[in-house]
């Protein structure tokens, strides 16, 4: 094998470790600032200018707080359980394209660690298991707090799953490819060619689908603060709640990349324009996270499944047979 590829790929595995962990740091910086403002406070301020500082001395408290291991728990399980949260999110990322290709000193590099056939399938799967690290967590703790977010979180994940998978069947259809690259190079004719505008009702479901695939509000019922405490999490300490938390932000990056790359074309033709649009794009999903944080309640688990199986889920399954539809129609009025 190419040494110079191993090298580029433990490089870019590296950076990506590294840059979304730091980004899941700001991330939490960039939310207490949108709410703070969103509910006329100021948020974090002691900390360095503007509080900008506030994210090292987070990372450092977590870092140095003492890391409790209650005596009833399952211990192995217990210590396993924010491992598979973290490691499963930074997984996922193998198969997305977070910038087109460009060359230094007459080197062309892919900024996508693995360019296989089927990434948005590797992607839903490998995000799909990371359901295991909530879970896990709950089950293995002395609590029954944290025991009630285990369940909850199995059947939340499972459910929106299902609707995650649905969404992407029809936009998946017209493309006739699981690349991401496949997928963003269909686009790329321009904003008039955006998946968007041809399949909304998709994009709308995935999009809601993907509040509850990262226990956002409003659905935020995984870890439901006032109801729960802090749900799986209630009794870990020090980094192995913290590796929930970066888990968590990285996870929103991510399906953040994946819904402007589906959905929103990408960055498009390749330009540098197109990365920094792509970039805009994924912004504005990240802030739209934190703005329905600060502007919706959450809902009741009854609601949360009735609104996927009553109501989501019909709808998907009938925007996958109309554009089947649609598509066999145009095959035979092509023939």
């Amino acid at each position: 094998m190419d040494v110079a590829f191993i090298i580029e790929t433990i490089v870019k595995i590296v950076v990506i470790l590294l840059v979304f962990s730091a980004l899941a740091g700001f991330g939490t910086y960039f939310e207490r600032k949108v709410l703070a403002f969103m509910q006329r406070r100021l948020g974090p301020m002691h900390v360095g200018p503007y509080g900008l500082l506030q994210v090292a001395a987070d990372g450092i408290k977590l870092f140095t707080k003492e890391d409790i291991i209650p005596q009833n728990v399952v211990k192995p399980i217990f210590k396993l359980a924010p491992v598979i949260t973290a490691a499963t999110a930074f997984m996922a990322a193998a198969a997305i394209p977070f910038w087109p290709e460009f060359t230094v000193f007459g080197y062309t590099v892919h900024p996508i660690v693995s360019d296989i056939n089927v990434g948005i399938l590797y992607v839903m799967a490998v995000m799909a298991i990371g359901l295991y690290g909530p879970l896990l967590g709950g089950m293995a703790s002395a609590n029954k707090f944290s025991l009630i977010s285990a369940a909850r979180s199995a059947a939340v994940f499972i459910s929106y799953e299902v609707i995650t998978g649905l969404a992407l069947l029809a936009p998946l259809m017209m493309v006739g490819s699981l690349s991401l690259i496949d997928i963003n190079n269909y686009q790329s004719a321009g904003i008039t060619h955006w998946i968007a505008w041809s399949q909304p009702v998709a994009f709308i479901l995935f999009w809601i689908a993907a509040f509850a695939e990262t226990g956002r509000t409003p659905f935020h019922l995984v870890a439901n603060d006032h109801e729960i405490i802090d749900g799986f999490g209630t009794e870990y300490s020090g980094m192995r709640w913290g590796l929930f938390f970066i888990g968590e932000y990285a996870n929103m990056f991510f399906i953040s990349f994946v819904m402007a790359i589906i959905f929103l074309g990408g960055y498009g033709d390749g330009s540098i324009a197109g990365a920094f649009q792509l970039l805009m794009k994924v912004a504005f999903f990240f802030f739209f996270f934190l703005w329905t944080r600060a502007a919706w309640p959450d809902i009741r688990p009854d609601q949360l499944m009735w609104l996927c199986w009553k109501v989501l889920m019909p709808i998907a399954v009938l925007n996958v047979v109309i554009t089947g539809a649609v598509i066999l129609f145009k095959l035979k009025g092509g023939m």
